[in-house]
């Protein structure tokens, strides 16, 4: 069954407490285009779990760590990744098994190669201040 669910920018909090109880794990994708509102979905999301930093988009550094009240995150944005050895290179084994959350930013170049259990949501610009969201959980839409 699919779902879509499409909301304002101003109801940002409220989709990102519904859609953070709705995770079953904490390895989290995000994808869509670029300026579709992923890093902005992130930061709502951080801010949910008690963050005190805001959080920014890791274009450059490719990883932010963020503490929480719901434990670590770390935010990845693979967008300048090239080849998925990269990745590896970082470290990338060393966050999956230390069972933080990842919130993971273009991440079709490692689908898989995470753990299969992970949290797809999938954003699309309606308008500029409208957007529709898919929450995946184990294969099962739940938006």
């Amino acid at each position: 069954m699919e779902t879509i669910y499409s909301y304002d920018l101003n109801q940002l909090e409220s989709v990102s407490h519904d859609i953070l109880r709705a995770f079953d794990s904490k390895v989290v994708v995000f994808i869509g285009e670029m300026g579709s509102g992923k890093t902005t979905l992130v930061k709502a999301l951080l801010k949910q779990m008690g963050g005190q930093d805001t959080g920014n988009s890791p274009s450059f550094s490719l990883v932010n760590e963020y503490e929480t009240d719901e434990g670590t995150v770390y935010h990845f944005d693979l967008y300048r990744i090239n080849d998925v050895s990269e990745i590896w290179d970082m470290g990338f084994e060393d966050y999956l098994s230390a069972e933080n959350w990842l919130f993971i930013e273009w991440p079709e170049l490692i689908l898989d190669q995470i753990p299969s259990d992970f949290n797809k949501i999938e954003i699309q610009n309606v308008s500029e201040m409208s957007r529709s969201l898919k929450l995946t959980i184990n294969n099962t839409v739940l938006t």
